[in-house]
C-alpha cells in the first residue's frame, strides 16, 4: 500500500471513529430522554438499569474521545512525515 492509499485509509478510520463518538453521544442523550420519561412513571428498576448503562457508555465515550485525539495526531504526523499535500489529495479525489 503506497503512502497516499495508507493516508486515505487512515482518514477513513478517523471518520469511523468520529461516527462511533457520535453514536456513543446519541446513546447518552437517549438514556437522558428515557430517564426524563421515567420521572413520570417512577420505575425504580428502570432507573437503576439506566444508570448502569449510562456509566458503561460514558466510559466508552471517554475511551473513544481519547482514541480520536491520539489517532488524529497519528494521521497528522503521517501526513507531515510523508509530505502529503492537500494538492496531492485533491488530484486523487477528483
Amino acid at each position: 500500500m503506497d503512502k497516499i492509499e495508507k493516508f486515505k485509509t487512515m482518514e477513513k478510520i478517523l471518520r469511523e471513529i468520529e461516527d462511533l463518538k457520535n453514536s456513543e453521544t446519541a446513546v447518552i442523550k437517549k438514556i437522558g430522554q428515557i430517564e426524563t420519561e421515567n420521572m413520570n412513571v417512577n420505575v425504580e428498576n428502570l432507573d437503576k438499569s439506566l444508570n448502569e448503562i449510562y456509566d458503561g457508555v460514558y466510559k466508552n465515550l471517554e475511551i473513544v474521545e481519547t482514541l480520536h485525539t491520539s489517532f488524529t495526531e497519528t494521521v497528522s504526523d503521517f501526513k507531515e512525515k510523508n509530505n502529503i499535500t492537500d494538492e496531492m489529495l485533491m488530484e486523487i479525489r477528483e
